[in-house]
């Protein structure tokens, strides 16, 4: 009882110091930005209010992650989810009021973010130092900083991935191609979510098992999360059309020839984190930041050759591509790990992520001839549903383990 509370008050600590550190990093970066407001501005465009803005949205966010992260960990989800409904719901209607009443509409939508993110987790972070009361701490700090320092390349990496797409092609094609694309994208990434949620519900489980040396349970568990992403972007990729037609005019009907090749990209996304979970354990930043790097130098280099000889569509594939090396890259850094750390046992069967993966594939990139034919197109996504019935009280008793776990 006594080591419980031990943790809990050391975790406290950990959480508080980490939110100290926080604002000491966006304070010198504010102190950075007022020191040479006009290059910044100039550069990225924006003006002053506009950068202070999301400096504050950066803080605030960041608050709310860490607590978020403390939630998960002692699983209280129903405060979590009421705090994200609250957010979800509150910070459009605001937008939506200080856009109509200004004539600046992107300064507007800032301002309504940062206000709504700012009176809603504020709080946390004055819970979170109440429990820790501990703003600075050499251990963490030191932790911290040693840990997410050879990080920056790889999330620098993830943006230069999910961003320079579309910058290319305003570039090398035109604005009209990019915005097409961008839609595309954008549609496509609304999987995300489902990525984000599994992860959210096993990351917890699977470091876990990692930790008690376990790792011969991954699979079972993460195969079916794999199957269930594969699952929900396919139905996506055989409605392209139609969710294209739902958010966008009839100007962006090209805009489904992309969605395959992007919502494939979030599949491998998701294969990527469950990869990466072992290196992030281990503390092997460095794998991380290498596989990150090269999936993003490959993709702007293939970009600048074949946009311009294939057209804005290729980028979909580069993407695509990139995501698949990016994924692979990662699965060899985690064979790597588990070489050192448990005797060369794997958490999973390469052959088996071929094959579900070129499943995948195979049927994401099928549907691209199926466009212009819509009852065939039904029919498939009906004995895809059909299988999805027959198979859906195997998902639930998997989850439901994960959860009792």
């Amino acid at each position: 009882m006594q080591g419980l509370i031990k943790y809990s008050e050391e975790r406290d600590i950990f959480s508080s110091s980490l939110q100290g550190l926080t604002i000491v990093l966006v304070t010198i970066w504010s102190i950075c930005y007022l020191l040479f407001h006009n290059f910044w501005n100039e550069l990225f465009r924006l003006s002053t209010i506009q950068m202070l803005s999301m400096l504050l949205i950066i803080w605030v966010g960041t608050v709310f992650q860490f607590w978020a992260a403390e939630q998960r960990v002692k699983l209280n989800y129903k405060i979590l989810v009421i705090v994200t409904i609250l957010v979800a719901i509150v910070q459009p209607c605001v937008g939506i009021f200080f856009v109509i009443c200004s004539d600046d509409k992107v300064t507007a939508r800032i301002l309504a973010v940062a206000l709504v993110q700012t009176i809603i987790y504020s709080w946390l972070f004055v819970a979170q130092m109440r429990n820790g009361k501990c703003f600075f701490s050499k251990k963490f700090w030191l932790y911290a900083l040693s840990f997410n320092i050879p990080l920056i390349p790889h999330y620098l990496s993830q943006v230069v991935l999910d961003s320079s797409d579309r910058i290319m092609i305003q570039n090398l094609v035109g604005d009209s191609e990019a915005g097409i694309y961008s839609l595309a994208y954008s549609v496509s990434l609304v999987m995300l979510l489902f990525n984000t949620a599994l992860l959210q519900t096993v990351n917890p489980w699977l470091y876990q098992k990692i930790k008690d040396k376990k790792i011969g349970d991954i699979s079972r568990i993460a195969y079916i999360t794999l199957f269930i992403i594969a699952f929900v972007n396919i139905l996506l990729i055989a409605f392209a059309p139609e969710a294209i037609a739902f958010f966008a005019p009839p100007a962006y009907y090209d805009a489904i020839w992309i969605v395959p090749p992007v919502a494939l990209s979030v599949y491998f996304n998701y294969c990527y984190n469950l990869f990466a979970a072992f290196q992030f354990y281990y503390k092997k930043t460095t794998f991380i930041a290498v596989a990150s790097i090269i999936g993003a130098i490959i993709n702007v280099v293939l970009n600048y050759l074949l946009i311009p000889h294939f057209g804005y569509y290729v980028a979909g594939y580069t993407t695509l591509l990139c995501f698949i090396l990016y994924s692979v890259g990662h699965y060899f850094f985690m064979v790597k790990v588990c070489k050192e750390e448990f005797n060369g046992i794997r958490a999973y069967s390469g052959n088996i992520l071929i094959l579900i993966s070129g499943f995948t594939l195979l049927i994401g990139l099928s549907f691209l001839s199926l466009y212009s034919y819509q009852i065939i197109r039904y029919i498939i996504v009906c004995m895809l549903m059909m299988f999805g019935l027959f198979t859906h009280k195997k998902v639930l008793f998997m989850l439901k383990s994960i959860k009792n776990s």
